[in-house]
């Protein structure tokens, strides 16, 4: 295999496949990357066999082949070549020889044919999606995914094609946050998946603002094509929580807050929060908020800010990092605080369809 391709295109499309190879792998083709020369094109794959991605760039191919090659340390030194175009060629052996002007590398590589399979789609539901929305929506809820692996059914977010729409939802049992999209697709398409944190991961890091992207759901695997670059990934198996049940369907008080000035008010306050006792108050009267930690050997911090409310005086209370999260991730200038009571969740809204559900702390 010999072919020449730009520094930056190489250094691209490494880095395009490169995060999902674990660092700790039992299998040492798994620490590579496969790279077939085609007629004009460089094909990179890498897997972790729960995740994989591949993607394909231009390159000037004098010889068809595939080898497969230590990804980490191949980007690494392509990183450091000067701009240029680089020439590698692959022996028999999988010894890759590396040219950029006077610099020489050799780096010994594994047989492109011990590397595991790709996996076809065929047979499958197909849903096409705006990149933009798709973005939008991960940023809105992914932070809500629960890390705790004992409950793996909540480690990623439940993507429920139903009545033309998207609902993506993501929960870790203390927070909700979730984002409907309209979507046009046939009505025995109607279906609910769980994608798995890691491809979440890599799914948000290769979504654009604009364009359109493919999901393919078969009975165990889901793969996204963007642009030239297809992610896949099994899913995770089980039955998602029924979420609806947590969304409170009454409201007695609504507050409209500006989102910057609550945010800040929050991280100022949550400062004297400990671990320990980690939660902020929100001591609601007229046309009044009070944000206030409270933390014995430590300290209390109170901060006011005006809001219109006309309500009975409230006091209720969150855990800061979780109030702040949706704050962080939305665009809007003003959002709504939805609120029953001091033991109720609240709820975040914004004038799209998103929510994000948060239960209170309790008040001592």
């Amino acid at each position: 295999m010999r072919f020449s391709v730009s520094k930056d295109i190489l250094l691209s499309g490494l880095q395009t496949v490169q995060n999902v190879v674990s660092s700790r792998t039992t299998l040492p083709i798994l620490a590579n990357v496969r790279i077939q020369a085609e007629e004009g094109k460089l094909r990179f794959t890498t897997t972790d066999l729960d995740v994989g991605v591949t993607c394909i760039t231009d390159a000037v191919v004098e010889r068809h082949g595939g080898t497969t090659l230590p990804v980490k340390r191949l980007a690494g030194i392509i990183r450091e070549l000067p701009q240029g175009e680089v020439h590698i060629e692959v022996d028999s052996k999988n010894i890759a020889s590396l040219k950029c002007g006077q610099i020489f590398f050799k780096i010994h590589g594994l047989p492109a044919d011990e590397f595991p399979p790709f996996p076809e789609f065929e047979d499958c539901k197909v849903f096409t999606l705006k990149q933009s929305e798709v973005k939008d929506a991960l940023r809105k809820t992914s932070y809500a995914i629960s890390t705790d692996e004992t409950r793996y059914v909540l480690n990623g977010i439940l993507f429920s094609f139903k009545d033309s729409r998207l609902t993506m939802v993501a929960t870790d049992g203390r927070r909700l946050g979730l984002v409907d999209l309209e979507v046009e697709f046939p009505q025995s398409d109607e279906t609910d998946v769980i994608v798995p944190t890691k491809c979440i991961n890599e799914l948000t890091r290769l979504t654009n603002d604009a364009g359109e992207m493919k999901m393919y759901i078969s009975q165990n695997q889901v793969a996204f094509d963007v642009g030239t670059t297809r992610l896949v990934s099994k899913l995770v198996e089980g039955n998602y929580p029924n979420y609806r049940q947590v969304i409170p369907t009454e409201v007695r008080e609504r507050v409209t807050l500006e989102r910057e000035l609550f945010l800040s008010a929050v991280h100022r306050v949550s400062l004297l929060s400990s671990e320990k006792s980690n939660s902020v108050k929100l001591v609601f009267t007229k046309n009044n908020l009070e944000i206030a930690s409270n933390t014995p050997d430590v300290g209390e911090a109170k901060e006011s800010i005006p809001v219109v409310y006309k309500g009975v005086d409230m006091t209720i209370a969150f855990n800061p990092e979780y109030l702040m999260a949706p704050l962080r991730a939305l665009p809007n200038d003003e959002v709504y605080l939805d609120l029953i009571d001091e033991m109720s969740p609240g709820v975040v809204k914004i004038q799209s369809p998103f929510l994000y559900v948060i239960m209170p702390m309790r008040v001592s």
